[in-house]
């Protein structure tokens, strides 16, 4: 078994290193004892070392989790120019590509395998690993998994059954956000003991935090005059909306600061040629959305300024992070205007769904036989329930031992064949021929592609419709078919009855509402934090379960610049257009317009699965409100029904 002398000698052959970073070393030795173990390190902090290094001393494959496509290639990227096998699996690469990787992969050429968290749900995703050795299951973004997290994703609980199924021979849950209570969960769902959570200090002195209350008026002029009156650097400048990324920019360049935005609404090749052109540049101005920076490895970022705030302490740590990887002094700056509460308030307020539909979502699920496969689209539609909320509740009912999820599928299969049946049935001989020539004979033909429809072809060659998926995957990677798979559907089964429908959905709601309040209350401790009124750095370090060893002495707090006063907003009413557009939008919409609730969305521009397909999202009255506070709004909206 190797041990950490073997890993240091990795360190220094195959990455060009001479010394672990903290923290590192107690990670990578308690892996290779077999242990799992999670990793909490600041952004920046070498976690992907944590796992790379692992990799090339242990027999079988190491699987990293990651939701980061963006990282995934970059760093596919430079483990290939190190000669280190590495591949990703995820929404972007052709059939050809797929096939390829899972070829190094089986002949051992290939070590680490990147996987999308989506690529789970792939039956023929999981009919393929589930035949290889995975010594090593890294979970990238951990924090994921749980529910009082900034960012819970439900896929990511299914995550620690999925380790079981694959009998993985250990796990690394890495993440750079987890407060005290989010890594008691990480612990508790990876099966990982106290001294394996190995947690590096969070402050880096050489991050300057700052802040600043402004109105809008002066909002942009106060941007322009920090990037004009400090030494030039590179400068990342962080705002909430597409369209502000824009205007941002094209602001500055009219002004004569050259700055390009980014946000996801631009297409892929330009997102990564803009992304190319700022890390190979020392002064570039790059004015982004969240969708910036996830896996981007510059270690000379000077500025990081939020010209809007962050939705919470969580996603500003990780925006900050970024800034001054190399040890030099960055400057990190919050310019708060007090009205933009309003649009991140409203965002967390959108997911929400109504009790009513809360209540239809149980009815819905009460209905469906022992097992059943459902699209968690179509569930999302009947409810009028956003995707993501759909597969949270889905998830409740998991973790409340109502229902276990069984391997999803897709109802749709096509496939083209690129060579001749003889061609393919050449390749087998005795039952194993028989098995194929039955699954080609079940092929449908239509113009181009042929269809094959899994359940029949199950039940009519009396075979698991398991072997019969791996039999098309096969084929594919031998470059005999292309296949196309549609119409994902998720696969359940009731391990106890619902009782009390009314009752469980009521509790569910309240869940709901209880994680609303809780990403208000991380509203507030932005808010908090920037109004200066005690050391930011200490008060950040307290917020992830550290104390700092005393005020940082650089901060705007520090420095005497605060504390700051943040003014009361004022309410606005509704107007009597308004309230008359309402009304008749309830007499003809009555099915989208039956609660308060649902009427508040509409007017703060706050859109549902069903209100998108009625296409209201495009009548006139629509987000009407989006300035004025989605509650004040739920509470004028109450007081007319």
């Amino acid at each position: 078994m190797s041990d950490i002398n073997d890993a240091r000698q990795i360190l220094r052959q195959r990455f060009g290193l001479d010394e672990f970073r903290d923290g590192q070393s107690d990670v990578i030795s308690r892996l290779l004892q077999g242990k799992n173990v999670a990793a909490v390190f600041p952004t920046g902090g070498g976690k992907s070392l944590c796992y790379q290094l692992p990799s090339q001393l242990l027999e079988g494959t190491t699987v990293i989790v990651s939701p980061l496509i963006a990282l995934m290639k970059d760093q596919c990227d430079a483990l290939q120019a190190r000669g280190i096998g590495a591949a990703r699996l995820d929404s972007s690469l052709s059939v050809a590509e797929f096939r390829d990787a899972m070829r190094g992969v089986r002949q051992g050429e290939i070590k680490m395998l990147y996987v999308a968290p989506e690529r789970f749900f792939n039956e023929r995703f999981i009919a393929s690993v589930g035949s290889l050795k995975i010594d090593l299951f890294a979970i990238d973004e951990a924090h994921c998994i749980s529910q009082w997290g900034h960012n819970f994703r439900p896929d990511y609980l299914k995550l620690a059954e999925l380790a079981k199924r694959l009998s993985v021979g250990r796990i690394l849950a890495l993440t750079a956000t987890a407060t005290p209570a989010v890594l008691a969960d990480i612990q508790q769902a990876f099966d990982i003991q106290d001294d394996d959570a190995i947690r590096t200090p969070f402050h880096r002195s050489n991050l300057q935090l700052r802040s600043c209350v402004v109105n809008s008026s002066e909002h942009y002029a106060t941007l322009k005059s920090r990037i004009e009156s400090r030494p030039r650097g590179a400068t990342v400048v962080y705002v909430s909306l597409q369209k502000t990324a824009e205007e941002i920019a094209e602001r500055l360049t009219e002004d004569g600061i050259d700055a390009v935005a980014y946000h996801a609404g631009l297409e892929s090749e330009q997102r990564a040629e803009i992304q190319q052109e700022f890390l190979s540049s020392d002064n570039g101005i790059i004015v982004a959305t969240i969708a910036f920076g996830m896996g981007i490895d510059k270690s000379n970022i000077r500025y990081v300024y939020h010209f809007n705030p962050p939705k919470s302490l969580e996603a500003y740590a990780q925006e900050i992070g970024r800034a001054g990887r190399d040890g030099v002094d960055s400057i990190c700056e919050i310019l708060l205007v007090p009205d933009d509460r309003i649009v991140l308030e409203n965002f967390t307020y959108g997911d929400t769904p109504s009790r009513e539909s809360v209540r239809r979502f149980i009815e819905i699920l009460s209905g469906q036989a022992d097992s059943f496969f459902v699209s968690h689209y179509r569930l999302s539609y009947d409810t009028d329930i956003r995707i993501l909320v759909v597969r949270t509740l889905l998830t409740y009912l998991e973790l409340d031992g109502y229902l276990e999820a069984i391997a999803p599928r897709y109802d749709s299969y096509k496939v083209k064949p690129l060579v001749t049946s003889k061609a393919i049935l050449a390749n087998f001989d005795g039952e194993r021929r028989q098995f194929v020539a039955g699954v080609l004979g079940q092929l449908t033909k239509s113009r181009t592609w042929f269809t094959l429809n899994m359940v029949a072809a199950s039940r009519q060659l009396n075979q698991p419709r398991e072997r019969i998926v791996k039999a098309v995957d096969f084929m594919a990677e031998q470059g005999w078919l292309e296949v196309q798979v549609s119409d994902l559907v998720h696969g359940y089964r009731w391990t106890r009855r619902i009782d009390k429908p009314a009752e469980m959905a009521d509790q569910f709601y309240d869940q709901l509402a209880q994680r609303e309040s809780g990403e208000i209350e991380r509203l507030d401790a932005v808010f908090e934090i920037a109004r200066a009124m005690s050391c930011q750095s200490a008060a950040l370090a307290s917020h992830f379960g550290e104390t700092a060893a005393g005020d940082c002495g650089r901060c705007s707090a520090c420095l005497g610049e605060g504390p700051f006063e943040i003014p009361q907003l004022p309410l606005r009413n509704l107007g009597t257009a308004v309230l008359t557009a309402l009304t008749g939008l309830r007499q003809k919409y009555p099915q989208h317009m039956d609660s308060a609730r649902a009427q508040a969305r509409f007017l703060c521009g706050l859109s549902s699965p069903q209100m998108t397909r009625a296409r209201l999202t495009r009548n006139p009255y629509y987000g009407v409100c989006s300035h004025i506070p989605f509650e004040h709004v739920l509470k004028q909206v109450a007081a007319l029904t």
